[in-house]
């Protein structure tokens, strides 16, 4: 998580450079670089917090610190690569592909542990 807001807070610095330096003050004007900044810190605005939440609630129920990093790290590597990729170029490419599936299988395994914690909790009594 502390790496995760280091991040954001890095995406966050990058719109404000690209803004300054094309005199953007609000929305994309015509700058595509700015339009992708602007993207790659929204994607991770809107899944990030889900998946620290499920990460966390993993945590508390008792998972094994090594899944809970193992799912840290992907996200963050997902992330990473899903910010790289898209701030290269617009299209399809590795970083954005492999950054979005990364970021999805943290969402996947983290949301059926979570929700198979709370299954077998509600069968056992």
């Amino acid at each position: 998580a502390g790496l995760l807001s280091l991040m954001f807070l890095w995406l966050s610095y990058r719109i404000t450079v690209i803004r300054r330096s094309g005199g953007t003050s609000l929305g994309y004007g015509d700058d595509d670089r700015l339009l992708r900044a602007v993207r790659v810190h929204g994607n991770f605005a809107e899944y990030v917090p889900f998946a620290l939440v499920l990460l966390a609630l993993a945590e508390l129920s008792g998972a094994h610190w090594a899944g809970v990093h193992a799912l840290g790290l992907s996200l963050l590597a997902g992330r990473l690569l899903h910010a790289y990729g898209l701030s290269v170029k617009a299209g399809v490419s590795f970083g954005r592909f492999w950054g979005t599936a990364l970021t999805f299988a943290v969402l996947l395994f983290g949301g059926l542990y979570v929700a198979g914690l709370g299954v077998m909790r509600l069968v056992s009594g």
